[in-house]
């Protein structure tokens, strides 16, 4: 649905996600294919469903880099306070722990995490950029790939797709 937007974080803010309220923006990126072919799929690693996978170019400041474990112990975090079940939480009026260590690392700068994948299938190889402070242009600049212009510009081109 995004895909003619794929820089507005607007999915996320509309829905929330493991490190966004709802109503908050934030830009989920994976590190490589795979990784974002799991987190689309989430839940059906064996009955794929479509899905467009677009590359960016990434140029951020201040992102914390949540595998380091000196870090974690700073923020008063830990790996299982990152794998909560966030939407579990969320459908029982809870706030995920997630969303609290969202809240205290943005005042201290930080625009963005560097974060192991929690979607089925994954390990601590498959890895997440989460932005929530991103822009098209510096000091956190994101930019999609599209050299040939595959993109749809508008839902309703995307919509008029037909083989």
């Amino acid at each position: 649905m995004w895909a003619c937007d794929s820089l507005s974080g607007e999915g996320a803010k509309k829905h929330g996600g493991r490190f966004n309220r709802p109503g908050c923006s934030a830009f989920y990126t994976s590190l490589d294919p795979t990784t974002a072919w799991m987190e689309a799929q989430q839940g059906f690693p064996f009955k794929p469903q479509p899905m467009t996978l677009v590359a960016y170019e990434v140029i951020c400041e201040g992102i914390a880099d949540l595998y380091d474990g000196n870090l974690l112990k700073n923020i008063n975090c830990s790996v299982d306070e990152l794998a909560c079940p966030w939407e579990d939480l969320f459908t029982q009026n809870q706030e995920p722990p997630t969303w609290l260590l969202k809240d205290r690392l943005r005042p201290t700068g930080v625009s963005g995490i560097l974060v192991r994948s929690f979607a089925p299938g994954c390990t601590e190889n498959n890895q997440n950029l989460v932005l929530w402070d991103w822009t098209d242009i510096g000091p956190n600049k994101v930019s999609v790939i599209d050299d040939f212009g595959r993109l749809p510009k508008t839902t309703e081109s995307w919509i008029g797709i037909r083989p």
